[in-house]
């Protein structure tokens, strides 16, 4: 049987959000933050032997303060990490995230969406997944956004945001340039029951119809990426429609994605804040 390597860094609390970001510009999927004394320790795992070996040296040198253990473990051990680790989350008032095996039939107001972890990223416990699925809730409750719209999900994951759209009531589709990614986003969609209301599919959003536009576009990325695709995201998005952008450090790196599509029209974003991160939403674009 294949084994993972599994690659763990304890780092200074100071520069965590740092170090997140360059594991997100290296690896496709999710990994695990767990907090430890003035720090954090972050655990990905990876089917790439040599690519992972590649990363956990180019932190070491980077992050010279870092303690980088690389170990080999079989599918089972990863599963049983995780089931250690996974808690439910509340993310916002609409949504709770729970694994399966921990889901519970009490909604006690709360919207349930049931993610198998895997190696897709999306379990809720990152700040960036909260606070956009929080927004999404907000929006709802705003009649901001509402059941027969449409949306696009953009670097979709484990396709969490777009299973609680489509709890919320609307349709769409999920994009992500990492293939692992959709076989688990549409795993979790058939649990969650909401496979008829989303399309997964791997890509970005050049591969869309030129004439495709959706009521909403989420995009949980990085910011480079979203300004560098700011006008593709633009011209997708109906009139009257609402923009929520996330994977944005909440530093000169807001200001950058912000002021990038300020520039294009559509004004300044509200922000909404968790720790390090924000989440940058539009309501009612017109251009």
């Amino acid at each position: 049987m294949s084994t993972l390597l599994k690659i763990e860094f304890t780092i200074p609390e100071e520069i965590a959000d740092e170090a997140g970001v360059f594991i997100a510009s290296k690896i496709p999927h999710g990994w695990e933050e767990t907090p430890v004394e003035n720090g954090r320790r972050i655990t990905l795992y990876l089917e790439d032997h040599p690519l992972g070996q590649e990363v956990a040296s180019e932190f070491q040198t980077r992050f010279i303060d870092a303690d980088v253990v690389a170990t080999e473990e079989t599918p089972e051990d990863w599963v049983m990490a995780w089931k250690d680790f996974f808690v439910p989350v509340n993310c916002g008032e609409t949504f709770k995230i729970f694994p399966p095996w921990l889901n519970e039939d009490e909604a006690n107001g709360t919207t349930h969406i049931v993610i198998e972890p895997k190696m897709a990223f999306g379990t809720g416990h990152h700040p960036t997944t909260s606070l956009c699925l929080g927004t999404i809730g907000t929006l709802a409750k705003e009649k901001h956004i509402h059941p027969g719209q449409t949306f696009l999900d953009l670097g979709t994951g484990s396709g969490i945001l777009a299973i609680g759209l489509a709890k919320a009531g609307l349709s769409g589709m999920g994009l992500d340039n990492d293939p692992i990614a959709i076989p688990c986003a549409l795993e979790n969609a058939q649990v969650n029951d909401v496979a008829d209301s989303v399309e997964m599919a791997v890509g970005t959003i050049d591969c869309l119809d030129g004439n495709a536009q959706f009521d909403l576009i989420v995009a949980n990325i990085l910011s480079g990426p979203l300004i560098e695709i700011a006008d593709d995201i633009l011209a997708h998005i109906a009139p009257g429609g609402a923009l929520v952008l996330s994977g944005i450090l909440a530093d000169k790196q807001s200001d950058a994605v912000a002021e990038a599509y300020d520039r294009r029209g559509i004004g300044m974003p509200q922000r909404f804040v968790e720790g390090e991160w924000v989440c940058l939403v539009w309501e009612n674009i017109e251009r």
